[in-house]
């Protein structure tokens, strides 16, 4: 593990650094769940930043990773600095709501709430389409030292991040995650999940994290190219299937 930071660091300081106060972060938020009793729709209020926290963290850094793969490093730095500051925004706005007792996303019901809100919108939008950039750089080149499972693990990781994360948009337009009820209902424990209702954040956290588990895939288990894109597929296809039943109003695990 020491080996994976001190390369890291070394393929990409500016994420690594970032990576590391977004943990730092996340910590000082469980610390800040066990003193106060702030909620917001019935759940501490530091629950969503700890969990935007550590989010972002394994999302920088896996980019730091693979970026240390391109030839074109200046565009990579420009994009490590304009990711930092896109999700310093996303994520102090994040925790000043939550510290206020108040919803971050969604939130429109103040002039303010609904600037802060559009904002956060428009900003990670540009990172999305950033990231979509760095994934076109990787459609476009094969670095000698990889593999071709690993780099289609990595081009269709990106590829599937892109869309699961534009997905996001359905519930910003929507103003609302759950569907067939109101936000705030009974959830999973820790991640607070809708039990009773279809929940839209389910597909976005797994299409999201193809961005770690299709490489990983490709680095570790495939032999062949085409078991990476076989992979892939499925995987779509299950996460797909997440998103349909959420927009059936379903929920993935009842009754808990």
């Amino acid at each position: 593990m020491n080996s994976f930071f001190t390369t890291l660091r070394q393929r990409n300081p500016i994420l690594s650094a970032f990576g590391w106060i977004c943990l730092i972060s996340a910590v000082v938020c469980v610390g800040l769940m066990l003193i106060t009793n702030v909620q917001v729709l019935g759940i501490n209020a530091f629950v969503k930043p700890v969990k935007f926290f550590l989010s972002s963290s394994i999302f920088v850094w896996t980019m730091g990773w693979l970026m240390g793969y391109l030839r074109q490093q200046r565009s990579v730095r420009i994009y490590s600095w304009a990711i930092t500051l896109i999700l310093a925004f996303e994520l102090v706005v994040v925790v000043v709501k939550a510290g206020l007792g108040q919803l971050s996303h969604f939130n429109v019901k103040s002039a303010t709430g609904g600037i802060l809100f559009s904002l956060m919108g428009v900003a990670i939008t540009i990172a999305i389409l950033w990231t979509l950039y760095i994934a076109i750089l990787f459609l476009l080149q094969r670095p000698d030292e990889l593999s071709g499972t690993y780099l289609w693990g990595i081009r269709l990781g990106m590829l599937i991040f892109i869309v699961f994360a534009f997905e996001g948009g359905m519930m910003a337009a929507r103003l609302a995650h759950t569907v067939g009820a109101p936000d705030g209902g009974a959830g999973l424990p820790g991640i607070n999940w809708s039990t009773q209702h279809g929940d839209l954040r389910i597909a976005h956290f797994f299409g999201m994290h193809a961005l770690q588990l299709i490489p990983l895939f490709g680095y570790y288990i495939a032999r062949r190219p085409f078991q990476t894109v076989l992979f892939a597929i499925v995987y779509v296809g299950a996460v797909s299937w997440v998103l349909l039943e959420a927009l059936a109003g379903r929920p993935l695990i009842a009754g808990l």
